[in-house]
């Protein structure tokens, strides 16, 4: 595990980046220093809303959460992903309370949080790129200012999941993730190559539902709620880690298991828009692209999500080992 890194966390709070979310308040060695939210899964006016609930829930509220873009850098916001999400983001669970976010935009706080850890500032990002973009035109010199960037996004070598091509958080914004790509931050990069081989299934859900505690309990209704739509495209009761993955491997708790480095470009024409391509061209910057990690992770990250769970049950490891 990673010694304490000051992290902040860039999102389009749905059912999956709630997960991630509660992984990291639960981690000791991640101190979450800032919260922006982007449209994606949901607008990122309602993504902050349940940010900011979710965090009352946890009694976090005195970590900021700044709103972000509302449009991606070319177009505009297609309207989320509720047959995915429902229509709040969060599997149409009830969520109330939060604090205000602040007045401060995502990318403004993304700046200001990496002159204040200037090469000590992890930045994770679990939804479309739209506020890193904005970010580096802010102050082009970010890249040398963040130690490591954590991306959930991409399908490098396996289909994509809302084109054949394309990965969602890509696609929602092709123009800012090739910026991205291009702009030399230290990229690991956490696709559906490695994200699909790691899922949560009912057992988890109920698991978090019936631990007494309101978060809990809101976040195995989620979980249920999304493993109904996998169930509907996978034919399968079980539904992937992408954002909990990544946080996961970002706090170093869950090890890569096989990385290839290579330069990745982003298409933005053709019927393959949004799709992530690997280039050879000579100065690209590498990305570091996550294909495997260890098998364990699933347990990992739920133990880690229950640990401040009221305990009205055994432990998520004996439960997934099934003793």
């Amino acid at each position: 595990m990673k010694t304490s890194v000051s992290l902040y966390l860039d999102c389009d709070t749905g059912i999956d980046d709630a997960l991630a979310l509660t992984y990291l308040l639960n981690t000791p060695a991640v101190d979450l220093v800032g919260i922006g939210t982007v449209s994606g899964n949901t607008s990122s006016e309602e993504a902050a809303v349940n940010t900011a609930a979710l965090l009352a829930l946890a009694d976090r509220s005195e970590i900021p959460v700044a709103v972000g873009a509302h449009d991606p850098i070319a177009g505009s916001y297609r309207g989320g992903a509720p047959d995915v999400h429902g229509s709040n983001g969060v599997g149409d669970v009830a969520l109330s309370g939060g604090a205000a976010p602040v007045a401060e935009t995502a990318p403004h706080m993304i700046v200001r949080l990496a002159r204040t850890h200037p090469g000590k500032l992890d930045v994770v990002a679990i939804g479309p790129l739209t506020n890193l973009a904005k970010a580096l035109e802010l102050d082009p010199t970010l890249p040398n200012l963040v130690s490591t960037l954590t991306i959930m996004g991409g399908a490098v070598w396996v289909p994509g999941n809302i084109t054949a091509a394309a990965e969602a958080n890509i696609f929602n914004d092709a123009e800012a993730a090739r910026r991205v790509f291009r702009a030399g931050f230290r990229i690991n990069l956490v696709p559906l190559d490695v994200t699909l081989q790691h899922r949560f299934d009912d057992g988890d859900a109920d698991l978090l539902a019936r631990t007494g505690s309101d978060l809990h309990i809101a976040l195995g209704q989620m979980l249920h709620r999304y493993i109904d739509f996998y169930e509907s495209v996978d034919f399968i009761r079980r539904a992937p880690l992408h954002d909990p993955l990544a946080a996961a491997i970002a706090a170093g708790e869950v090890t890569p298991t096989q990385i290839r480095e290579v330069p990745l470009d982003v298409v933005l024409e053709s019927a393959n828009r949004g799709q992530t391509v690997p280039v050879d061209t000579p100065g690209d910057p590498l990305v570091r692209v996550i294909v495997a990690a260890q098998e364990s992770a699933a347990t990992v990250i739920l133990d880690r999500i229950m640990a401040s769970a009221v305990r009205t049950a055994p432990s998520p490891s004996a439960e997934r080992l099934g003793t």
